[in-house]
């Protein structure tokens, strides 16, 4: 058995208004599965597809009072692309940010309900990413995080030191998982977490047992899918297998 990512779910005062900020950034479609919930995911895939980690926005009254722990990275393809891409996102309503980064080759920016990230100067690593080059995790132990999301998922581990760990489908498509060490404390519950799922015929309570046995912690909640918790606290939600 395994799980795969594949989406991320953002948390949002107006769902529906988020959401039409990040399809015009990613370029993305917008559907919409029950009132309060918004799915951006690109033209044309059939979901799930590891081509991309699509994005589920959820309404919620819960207001951030934090950096968030998980946020995307945007990929470029030249400087001028890398300037373009910051004048037009100001244009929709984006905002620089400042996390403490100081003097970067990267921007850093807040959407319009202030969830951090960053527009990336050209990387070769990134040219066949799509529009998300990484999905990216702070975390206080990359290594602990690249050991438990190896074999939590059926992704490919690429690279990990002491200060960064970086999986990626086995596909070897769509954006890159990355964790990031950082000082910063987690505080209350994530506003954005990742969705992972198992495969089609897989038994969900058999996967529960199994993250569980790799060091997830369930958390008790009245929804149909699992919510689950990695070895450093960040929330995670176990969909129906599919």
């Amino acid at each position: 058995m395994a799980t795969r990512l594949v989406q991320i779910n953002m948390k949002a005062r107006d769902d529906s208004a988020l959401g039409r900020f990040w399809a015009e950034v990613l370029g993305w479609e917008i559907s919409s599965e029950e009132p309060g919930v918004t799915n951006l995911e690109p033209e044309g895939i059939v979901y799930p597809d590891p081509v991309a980690v699509c994005i589920d926005l959820v309404v919620s009254s819960e207001p951030k009072t934090a950096k968030n722990r998980v946020h995307v990275d945007l990929a470029t393809t030249s400087a001028a692309h890398q300037a373009e891409l910051v004048a037009r996102l100001k244009d929709l309503g984006a905002t620089p940010a400042d996390v403490g980064q100081g003097d970067v080759s990267w921007t850093v920016m807040a959407d319009p309900e202030g969830n951090e990230f960053c527009v990336l100067e050209p990387r070769p690593r990134y040219r066949d990413t799509g529009p998300i080059a990484a999905v990216v995790v702070d975390c206080v132990d990359p290594r602990a995080m690249a050991r438990f999301w190896g074999e939590a998922m059926d992704w490919a581990v690429h690279e990990v030191t002491d200060h960064h760990a970086t999986l990626r489908s086995a596909k070897g498509v769509g954006p890159y998982l990355e964790f990031i060490r950082t000082p910063d404390v987690k505080t209350g519950w994530n506003r954005v977490h990742l969705d992972v799922r198992p495969y089609p015929g897989d038994d969900l309570e058999a996967e529960v047992a199994r993250l569980r046995s790799l060091g997830a912690t369930a958390m008790d909640l009245d929804v149909r899918w699992k919510v689950l918790a990695d070895p450093e606290g960040n929330e995670f939600c176990l969909l129906t297998p599919g």
